[in-house]
């Protein structure tokens, strides 16, 4: 039987990914039944949870556009490109202003991107979080802001939320964060979400095929192009995107191989997002084995599928009471998590704690 309590959410940045997010709780809202399969769904009901659950209740941005809208009209403000695949009521959520900090380096500033309300002051987070009766913040905020990824991880230990971080800095593998997280008695999940099919995990399978096949790989290479704010932002400043991203393929190799991970910015193809992939390998005899392979897809609602199933596992662990980071729900759903698991036995770890069994 699920359960008919609300999972109260925050969340930092309104873009493209928390478009499809809050999107996908209106789309899946008549889903109960845990035993359907769902076309978008790996879990209908996660533990005693719905979809239909999730309630967001915060929401902070540094736009002009979206700062002071209910939240329903914000995610589909400029500029947000993504497809729209289901109406929004009404959230009855004001977007606030939060810090700037490093969230706006210059080549995101402008019409295009961002449209920075510099000259408003940011709210108090912590007391937002507080008064709204947040449990879970999820962090969207653009790659490379190292400053406020952190300042809204010790927003969400302050205010007694657990920590979804979505982005890539570092902080579910940082022994600071991890010692903050299990005092405060909360969990976290990190760092920078997969896509619930996409570039990094289609990688990772083949490598892991082809390793378990004896397949020596020689070099293997990812393209990743799309047209939105978020590509724009990595080919900029997508240092930890891309160690992120090639540390998950590497780790899955036993040996040295060359592994290159690339990104592309291609405004007409807005959220769309096109990875190509590439090995170069050897198989018996020395023979040469070479695959190419192309994937297209919406490159934000790839992520909120993740997401949607990673606020439930908050939303158990909180009800558990286990703090700290999730280490195989992290290493399912994140491309650089704490603890790194192939993905067969991550999986079977997450079912298990879904089921009560370990606290992973």
């Amino acid at each position: 039987m699920a359960s008919n309590k609300e999972i109260k959410v925050a969340v930092a940045g309104i873009g493209c990914c928390t478009s499809h997010l809050v999107q996908g709780v209106y789309k899946y809202y008549e889903v109960i039944d845990k035993d359907k399969w769902v076309p978008g769904l790996m879990h209908p009901v996660l533990g005693d949870y719905r979809i239909r659950d999730i309630k967001f209740v915060a929401a902070f941005d540094i736009d002009r556009r979206k700062i002071g809208k209910d939240l329903a009209e914000a995610i589909f403000a400029k500029p947000n490109n993504m497809v729209k695949f289901s109406d929004v009521p009404h959230q009855n959520v004001t977007v606030k202003m939060g810090p700037i900090l490093d969230g706006a380096p210059a080549h995101l500033r402008g019409g295009q991107f961002y449209d920075v309300a510099d000259e408003l002051e940011p709210c108090d987070v912590v007391a937002e979080l507080r008064a709204a009766g947040a449990e879970i913040l999820v962090n969207f905020i653009p790659t490379g802001s190292q400053k406020a990824a952190r300042f809204y991880a010790d927003c969400a230990v302050a205010a007694g939320c657990g920590f979804i971080n979505c982005m890539p800095e570092f902080l579910s593998s940082d022994p600071e964060y991890t010692r903050k997280f299990e005092s405060a008695h909360l969990p976290m999940i990190g760092d920078d979400i997969k896509s619930q099919i996409g570039a990094t995990i289609l990688h990772r399978v083949l490598t892991q095929l082809l390793v378990d096949r004896g397949i020596k790989i020689n070099k293997t290479s990812q393209l990743n192009f799309a047209g939105n704010a978020d590509f724009i932002n990595l080919v900029n400043r997508g240092e930890t995107k891309e160690f992120s991203k090639k540390d998950s393929v590497q780790s899955l190799i036993p040996y040295e191989a060359e592994v290159s991970v690339g990104f592309g910015f291609i405004g007409l193809q807005n959220d769309n997002k096109i990875c190509r992939l590439y090995f170069d390998g050897e198989n018996f005899g020395g023979n040469p084995v070479r695959i190419w392979l192309e994937c297209s897809i919406e490159d934000s609602a790839n992520a909120a599928g993740c997401i949607i199933d990673a606020i439930r596992y908050v939303r158990v662990a909180l009800d558990r009471k286990i703090g700290g980071p999730l280490y195989a729900v992290s290493s399912y759903l994140m491309k650089h998590p704490p603890k790194k698991m192939p993905d067969t036995e991550a999986h079977e770890a997450c079912e298990k704690f879904i089921a009560g069994v370990g606290n992973e």
